[in-house]
């Protein structure tokens, strides 16, 4: 018996890096997938049916269920297909996975507006319109009276969540894409729905040019290998998983649990501050430690 018995997943990204191994992973465990890539370069351009059809052949000769599709997931029409094609084929919807992404780094005063433009649509907005077109459809399941506990698994970065040197534009996406999975968790929640958000590290084409080459530890565990984060998204997706609303880091054997944004000191005042009281108050603020904890 797999974890994921009777589910069926949809996932995006999923023709090569941690996308790949987590639809291995999930068919491993029992569930039927849908593997949705557009088969593009790492900035997004081109499109090739190659690599999705590879991770399903590779499921299949395991013995498991999968279908490939190449719809854009920013494209609300294409959001739809990509349901309807797990519907469709499968009977039913139980989990997204969205992890499509691309980058497209630059310098703030050297970023084109395309660039922008770019990384925060396939990423945000590959994000919302896979969610909207899946939540659609479990709410009208819920109103039936259907349980099918849903879980969607979004992809956020550390980019975002502590920042990072050249990456505006991804990390301001990847910033929103946590928040987007904590409102929709308050909106869905009567659904049944249990959203959470990953903050993976590993090496894929995206940041091989910063994890470079495999470096196993002595016992041989690569903790920079993307079937790493695997495991635990299809923790995340399973029926009974208690997580909703949360936002982890993963890398290697560790998952950490992110704070989300909290008020840590202030300043008050019984009326309308003045420019000069604040002058005089405020300043002390600068110097409140403000410690991100980062994992490295």
């Amino acid at each position: 018996m797999g974890a994921l018995d009777g589910r069926v997943a949809v996932i995006t990204g999923a023709g090569r890096g941690i996308g790949r191994e987590h639809a291995l992973l999930f068919a491993q465990e029992g569930a039927r997938v849908v593997v949705n890539d557009l088969g593009g370069a790492p900035d997004g351009t081109g499109a090739d049916a190659g690599p999705a059809q590879q991770v399903v052949e590779e499921i299949r000769a395991a013995g498991g269920e999968a279908v490939a599709n190449g719809d854009d997931v920013t494209d609300a029409d294409g959001a739809e297909r990509l349901v309807r094609t797990a519907l469709d084929t499968f009977g039913d919807l139980h989990v997204l996975v969205n992890n499509a992404g691309i980058l497209r780094d630059r310098q703030l005063v050297n970023m084109s507006d395309e660039e922008w433009d770019a990384v925060i649509r396939v990423h945000l907005r590959g994000h919302f319109m896979p969610l909207r077109a899946a939540a659609r459809y479990w709410r009208d399941a819920a109103k039936a009276g259907r349980e099918l506990r849903p879980a969607v698994i979004n992809t956020s970065s550390t980019s975002g969540l502590f920042g990072n040197f050249g990456q505006t534009n991804y990390g301001a996406a990847k910033s929103g894409i946590a928040s987007l999975t904590h409102i929709a968790q308050l909106e869905l929640d009567r659904f049944g729905v249990r959203l959470n958000a990953i903050a993976p590290a590993a090496r894929t084409r995206l940041t091989e040019s910063l994890s470079g080459e495999a470096k196993p530890d002595e016992f041989g565990f690569d903790p920079d290998d993307p079937a790493n984060i695997a495991p635990f998204v299809a923790y995340l997706a399973t029926a009974d998983c208690p997580l909703r609303g949360r936002s982890f880091f993963v890398h290697g054997g560790s998952v950490q649990l992110f704070q989300p944004w909290a008020l840590i000191d202030g300043i008050e005042t019984d009326h309308r501050w003045t420019v000069a009281e604040l002058q005089e108050r405020a300043g002390r603020l600068a110097d409140v430690p403000f410690e991100l904890n980062l994992p490295w």
